[in-house]
């Protein structure tokens, strides 16, 4: 349950940086940590939202960050282009002002 508040605690925060793909129905963020009462499934196991034009900020942003992607990274459509590369080489550039 502690998942599920945090979800929604940081659905205030942006969409970070580098998301692509869309949402392929696979359901797996509305089972975190327990099923969504609104989550629909057809006999063929096709996943639908009951509120889909209505569901709320941590629906409608998930995954927020790569974090979250981890947790149903197996089946989930959304992907993170993120340069990790860039960002464990980058170097440090100290800035220094002068005073006047």
């Amino acid at each position: 349950m502690l998942e599920k508040l945090q979800r929604t605690f940081t659905s205030l925060l942006p969409v970070e940086e580098g998301r692509g793909g869309e949402c392929n129905g696979c359901g797996d963020c509305c089972k975190l940590p327990i099923r969504c009462t609104f989550l629909n499934t057809d006999s063929q196991g096709n996943n639908t939202c009951g509120i889909y034009r209505f569901r709320p900020p941590n629906c409608r942003k998930f995954p927020r960050s790569p974090a979250q992607l981890e947790t149903v990274k197996e089946n989930c459509g959304f992907n993170f282009n993120t340069s990790e590369t860039f960002s464990k080489n980058a170097k440090i550039i100290p800035i220094q002002i002068k005073n006047k």
